[in-house]
């Protein structure tokens, strides 16, 4: 920069500064000729005035009696597409962040300089001007209290009708880089949080509080879209797809939290606003027509989806006001006589108790219903008639639907379980009133609910895992309430559906992942005893979403990454039975049962041996005196003569493909490693000579590293291999195949002879130790 070349030695000094100041009132246009030396000037201003804050108050003396935040303005006004604006707002947020004192900060707020720059009009569609203008009002907004805020408001007697830094940058909330979006979100919070009441009072005032419903309608749109996108996975569930869902989920609970952060301040008026607006806005049209209550052309939202976003709302935001509102709404035709008569008979009604009825007339004339519950239908016995009118929650409880049953028990078991639920409320649904309360919702319909979820246990193929994984959950929480104890009938089924997972587990003994069961029970053992421990505070209700899309693997599917899907299934399904036993038996698993324990170094069952075969990699050099010999063609190197030698040691079983070695007759080199479970071996109708062998190519071990967290998918997986062999006779490639057919079934017997302790059905009635997990 040439003007650098004129300034005095000392770029700090006071006789600089007023020279500098001096320069940039003489401007009297800014545009593309003298754009630079502008913006060297505004630098030059900018670096003098921040080290004069704290080294030389004469500097900021004259830096007022200058006035030169009015020259920063003037700037601006005199601006002729010069583009000057974003290095001025850089500059000037630069200084503000960078002052210290008190008396320089309210000297800037003073005088209307910065509500003017805040209010000019800016060209906000070149480039990245919003971006830096954000900035210049988050640094504004860093420097806030209760005396500095006052001197950005304009009041008018006692009342505020202006306060351009709130309504300018909310005029930002809804831009569509995230960046800016969480900018204007942390300068609305810095600016809620030091407030006085006249603010309080403008903020929640229309049609400045527009802002809180707008966030609110904004939201509600966002589930709108995720109901679309829940759809479009459930109808045909692609990677792409689920992706989408939940990074679209994840958007939301970002909203629900800064509404949350809202609520935190502990304003009053503000934490009114944002509650009112929230029922009457998402929470009541999503309820309203889902429990049948009243025709609504708002929401027409799916059922999982709905209870999904409820009891998100509910476990982030809270709130005395909310859980007691949705409460009242999703157990309406229940609990409108009982709170009635309890307060009728109670001779301390406290507050809440005076206003809970008033609030069930609002509610009830809200949702049009006749002004005498006792002409409604309540609440009938399941078993009966769930679909009636106004039934509240038990329609979805007892739905056939079990992704409906499992998201609705959990939207219940929020509320029942909430601290913030009202003290009439609690003898009622809560879970820890539940023991001599016949009135409580779950003591009433207990055996209804724990019936349906040992249905869910005892589902047939094509079933999901993950969904008896989360009924397991419901069932070991509610039996936790009950004492561990179900009743006969229900008993009688949860024994039935044991039995099935037993079944089930020894029908994949014959299949084509039998090899990989006890590595997937050691893996499987404490995920599920993680799952069914998990705490209710932390459970994460993205399972109503991912269970309601995921796909369920059928018989039909005739690849190995599907009967490895299968095989892992039943494996789950096997120790959720297990583990849920043995709790209900108040017994644990006996210690030498424990999978992680089965298979110890004393047992050899796991080990390689030192032959050279059964030890052998890739390249190494093996005896052939077991080998068939044959041919191969490989892609890439034409027709082979190899050796094919089927070896199974412990419950390690492999395929060896070698090629004589050049110079020993009776040894071979290994080309290829094919493991021995799955291959399959056919001889092809054709031509006798060829057997067809099926490769595995889908490796477990490297999905489980690579499939992480709740929302990812396994579906990334290659084909099938194939190789075929050619031999001279049929007699040999008969041989080879009863070859192989034999050392799979020594590998099957081994595995099978360690699984079979904990396939005794028996050993779970004998193990009643007494001792509660």
């Amino acid at each position: 920069m040439w003007f650098s070349l004129f300034r005095s030695i000392d770029r700090f000094s006071l006789q600089n500064f007023k020279y500098v100041v001096n320069i940039l009132r003489g401007i009297k246009v800014v545009d593309q000729h003298n754009k630079e030396l502008v913006v060297d000037l505004l630098q030059s201003i900018v670096e003098i005035v921040t080290y004069g804050d704290k080294q030389d108050p004469m500097i900021f003396e004259c830096f007022m009696e200058c006035q030169v935040l009015a020259e920063f303005l003037r700037v601006l006004k005199i601006s002729r597409n010069s583009r000057i604006e974003i290095p001025l707002l850089q500059y000037l947020s630069i200084m503000i962040q960078n002052l210290d004192s008190e008396h320089a900060i309210y000297y800037c707020f003073s005088n209307e300089y910065i509500n003017n720059i805040i209010e000019h009009e800016f060209e906000f569609d070149r480039g990245d001007l919003a971006q830096y203008y954000v900035s210049f009002l988050r640094a504004v907004s860093s420097k806030l209290n209760r005396d500095t805020l006052c001197l950005l408001v304009k009041v008018n007697g006692d009342a505020v009708v202006s306060f351009p830094l709130y309504s300018e940058a909310l005029k930002f909330a809804g831009h569509e880089e995230k960046m800016i979006q969480t900018a204007i979100r942390s300068l609305a919070l810095s600016i809620y949080n030091v407030c006085d009441d006249m603010v309080y009072e403008y903020i929640t005032t229309p049609p400045v509080s527009k802002y809180f419903s707008d966030l609110v309608l904004s939201l509600r749109e966002q589930c709108l879209h995720l109901d679309v996108l829940f759809h479009a996975s459930e109808d045909a569930c692609t990677d792409q797809k689920r992706k989408q869902l939940f990074l679209h989920a994840d958007k939301i609970v970002d909203d629900l939290y800064y509404l949350k952060d809202i609520l935190n301040i502990g304003e009053h008026r503000l934490s009114r606003l944002v509650t009112e607006n929230l029922l009457s806005l998402l929470v009541f049209p999503i309820l309203y027509p889902l429990l049948q209550l009243r025709k609504n052309n708002v929401s027409n939202l799916s059922a999982v989806t709905s209870l999904y976003l409820v009891s998100r709302l509910l476990q982030v935001i809270g709130g005395k006001g909310m859980i007691n509102s949705v409460a009242a709404v999703i157990l309406y035709p229940y609990i409108k006589s009982s709170v009635q008569d309890a307060v009728k008979d109670s001779t301390a009604v406290n507050n809440f108790a005076n206003s809970f009825p008033e609030h069930l007339n609002i509610l009830e004339n809200t949702l049009h219903l006749a002004p005498k519950y006792e002409e409604e239908e309540s609440i009938g016995c399941p078993q009966k008639n769930i679909f009636v009118k106004r039934s509240g929650i038990s329609a979805l409880l007892f739905s056939e639907n079990q992704n409906l049953l499992l998201a609705s028990l959990f939207l219940l078991l929020i509320v029942a379980e909430s601290k913030d639920l009202d003290c009439l409320l609690v003898p009622l649904i809560g879970l820890n009133a539940m023991h001599g309360v016949d009135e409580n919702f779950f003591s009433r319909f207990m055996d209804q609910i724990l019936n349906a979820l040992v249905k869910v246990l005892a589902s047939q193929a094509p079933f999901s895992a993950l969904r008896k994984w989360h009924a397991g959950w419901f069932l070991r929480k509610l039996l936790i309430v009950r004492g561990k104890k179900l009743g006969d009938h229900n008993l009688q089924h949860f024994n039935t559906s044991y039995e099935l997972s037993h079944q089930l587990l020894e029908k994949e003994l014959d299949g084509c992942w039998f090899d990989h069961i006890l590595d997937t029970l050691r893996n499987e053992w404490t995920n599920c005893r993680t799952v069914l421990e998990e705490s209710f505070q932390y459970k994460d209700p993205y399972f109503m979403l991912e269970l309601a899309v995921s796909k369920e693997t059928t018989d039909d599917d005739t690849t190995t990454y599907s009967a490895w899907q299968m095989m892992v299934n039943a494996v789950k399904v096997f120790i959720l039975h297990l583990q849920l036993k043995s709790y209900m038996l108040k017994g644990n698993v006996p210690e030498h049962l424990v999978p992680n324990k089965m298979l110890t170094p004393a047992s050899g069952s796991g080990q390689i041996h030192a032959s050279d075969v059964s030890s052998a990699s890739f390249g190494s050099e093996v005896s052939l005196a077991s080998g068939v010999p044959c041919r191969i063609a490989f892609s890439n190197a034409g027709i082979r003569d190899i050796c094919v030698i089927p070896v199974a040691t412990g419950i390690s079983g492999r395929l060896l493909l070698t090629e004589k070695h050049p110079f020993r007759s009776q040894r071979g080199v290994v080309l290829a490693i094919a493991p021995l479970a799955g291959l399959s071996p056919k001889i092809d109708k054709v031509h006798p000579t060829w057997l067809h062998l099926r490769i595995r190519e889908f490796d477990p071990k490297f999905a489980s590293n690579k499939i992480k967290g709740a929302h990812a998918n396994m579906s990334n997986h290659g084909t099938d291999g194939k190789w075929t062999l050619g031999f001279q006779n049929a007699q040999a490639c008969e041989t080879a195949r009863l070859l192989i057919l034999k050392e799979t079934g020594k590998q099957r017997s081994n595995v099978e002879s360690l699984l079979s302790p904990l396939l005794d059905s028996d050993w779970p009635e004998n193990v009643l130790n007494g001792h509660d997990e």
